[in-house]
């Protein structure tokens, strides 16, 4: 169970995260429209585990290696942002979130 300071710092950079991809989502990757769903910060807050859902046609394990390889970016771009609210910005780890394909799956399935 989160504590509500670690539901609190998830949020907001969940918030913010969701902003930085929003602006510069789609032309930096291909088109896709990329969706911050979770963040689980650890007791720590050291790591945060990023949840993204991508909305595309294309291979969403390379959007989400290309992600990855700009995790360091994500980091700089929100320790400017919420510099006043954190001292310390947590790591980033990225996981492709895709209840969103499961659920059509089994709505796919159950209509057959």
């Amino acid at each position: 169970m989160a504590s509500i300071r670690q539901q609190k710092i998830s949020s907001l950079i969940q918030r913010e995260l969701a902003m930085i991809f929003q602006k510069e989502g789609t032309q930096k990757y291909s088109g896709a429209m990329v969706t911050v769903s979770e963040i689980s910060v650890t007791t720590d807050l050291s790591i945060a585990k990023v949840y993204v859902s991508l909305f595309t046609k294309l291979d969403k394990q390379e959007i989400l290696k290309e992600i990855k390889s700009n995790s360091k970016y994500y980091k700089h771009e929100l320790a400017k942002i919420l510099k006043h609210h954190l001292r310390k910005m947590p790591d980033f780890q990225f996981y492709l979130d895709d209840t969103l394909d499961y659920n059509e799956e089994i709505d796919r399935l159950l209509k057959q």
